[in-house]
């Protein structure tokens, strides 16, 4: 498969047709995609016409932006006007966006192509995509194995080779723990440097968009094209891009470290042989290397999943069956609401909404909200102190690689361990990326294993530095499309 950077180039060159990729694309995702489920709906009318324009631009000679021509797929937690955007939910099954969210108005405007939205945990509240009332994605590199979550549809088409790009969206995870299971590259980005507007929200203070990809080069494509001040978010930064810039940069004297707390028994051998490698290329590129303790890291799961329900708890209680949603109808409105609830929402939601209204309750509010907050300010110090020290921190994204379908979902709290290693970088705010670094062979196949690298908030381009010089020094090894 051709990278985006691959594929833009072309189509402005006039040797691809935008209107011919679109096809091709549409129709191996016809072909192949039974096999994957990554995908809720095609938006072919829509892909098609916007990819008549850019061939038009391009035959008068007329600007076309850095992605003119690239499809991409889009989760299907963000709006698209036109479109239906469920979230993975019964309850939304028949929503149509009347709007476009920002960083999907701003994919589109740098050329883009929009070819489908894809598969998700309901809501974004899972880690394996199991939790979607609607199907059931695979991971291409092993059918029996999810493809993580909550962006599991997301890291799936990039990873099955259906699109060069897309976008997800990460609360504690939910773009790194997919790309770790699927092989492909995410970045999570500085709280604010993505907006927000037009992404259905979870946990408002936690979720961000990201990218998906298979190049470092084609994630500083879509991180430029998107990123920015929007005047609709007034949480998002005034920060200006710059990541293509950081291709190509020296690494040499940058100070990594591992963080102590990652480094314990739960990694599998394949996980600590990626870590161990990780340090063996980014040494050989004259980068320093140690490790930093960060001993509240230990309380993230606890604070994340009190923070996030409480959360959500407030953003869900908008879907009552009376203005967005599907509706059981009763005499009473309290009845109906109770009941439009009780049958549209998935088992994951409801007890997360439970579990979010009971922490925000009179009597128990100081106990758990309040106190998980504090730990929360505290994480974030932790993070502060060791970049005094330390330009990057560096983790398994993952303890393990992609698990089968079941072997956790009977279990919450084994679910949520999943996302060990990544909710702590959504408390605190800063940024992570998640790096294809090696296999392990489990029951006969090669699974990949993804490296973390964390930096300082606002310090997004370096990890795109990190993850290239990673990415040429290994000679793309571990970038490619599922077998």
């Amino acid at each position: 498969m051709r990278t985006a950077a691959e594929i833009a180039q072309k189509i402005r060159a006039g040797e691809l047709s935008a209107v011919e990729v679109a096809q091709s694309t549409l129709q191996t995702i016809r072909e192949k995609d039974p096999e994957i489920q990554a995908f809720l709906s095609l938006t072919e009318d829509i892909a098609l016409e916007k990819a008549a324009q850019i061939d038009e631009a391009v035959r008068l000679g007329s600007p076309v932006g850095p992605l003119a021509g690239v499809p991409v797929a889009i989760k299907d937690n963000m709006n698209l006007k036109g479109t239906i955007t469920t979230c993975a939910s019964r309850i939304l099954e028949n929503y149509r966006s009347p709007y476009t969210a920002t960083v999907v108005d701003r994919l589109l405007s740098a050329g883009a192509i929009p070819v489908g939205k894809v598969n998700m945990d309901e809501f974004a509240m899972g880690s394996s995509t199991e939790n979607s009332a609607l199907k059931r994605t695979v991971n291409p590199w092993d059918p029996e194995r999810v493809p993580g979550g909550s962006s599991g549809g997301s890291a799936a088409a990039v990873s099955a080779g259906f699109t060069p790009i897309s976008l997800g969206s990460d609360t504690g995870g939910s773009v790194r723990l997919p790309a770790a299971f699927t092989g492909t590259l995410a970045l999570k980005p500085t709280y604010g440097r993505m907006s927000r507007y037009g992404l259905v929200a979870f946990a408002s203070s936690l979720d961000q968009i990201g990218p998906f990809a298979l190049s470092t080069r084609d994630l500083a494509l879509v991180m430029d094209a998107t990123s920015g001040r929007d005047p609709l978010d007034s949480t998002s930064l005034d920060v200006k891009p710059d990541f293509v810039s950081a291709l190509g940069q020296d690494i040499k004297g940058m100070r990594f470290a591992y963080i102590k707390e990652s480094l314990g028994a739960g990694n599998t051998p394949g996980v600590q042989a990626a870590l161990d490698r990780t340090r063996e290329v980014l040494e050989s590129l004259g980068a320093t290397f140690s490790e930093v303790s960060l001993p509240t890291l230990e309380y993230g799961i606890a604070a994340y999943y009190l923070i996030c329900t409480s959360e959500a708890s407030s953003n869900l209680a908008r879907y009552d069956g009376m203005v967005y949603s599907g509706r059981v109808a009763a005499d009473e409105f309290n009845t109906s609401m109770s009941r439009t609830r009780g049958e549209f929402f998935g088992h994951e939601v409801k007890r997360r909404i439970l579990m979010g209204t009971y922490a925000l309750s009179s009597g128990y509010y100081d106990a758990y909200y309040s106190k998980a907050m504090k730990v929360r300010k505290l994480i974030a110090q932790d993070f502060h102190r060791a970049f005094q020290e330390f330009d990057v921190l560096v983790t398994p994204t993952s303890p393990f690689p992609a698990f089968k379908f079941g072997e956790k979902s009977a279990d919450p709290v084994a679910m949520y361990q999943s996302d060990v290693d990544t909710v702590s970088i959504n408390l605190a705010g800063v940024p992570a990326i998640s790096v294809p670094a090696g296999y392990e062979t489990v029951d006969g196949r090669e699974l990949p294993i993804g490296i973390q690298f964390i930096a300082p908030a606002l310090k997004d381009e370096r990890l795109i530095s990190v993850s290239d010089a990673f990415e040429r020094a290994t000679a793309g090894a571990y970038l490619k499309v599922a077998p």
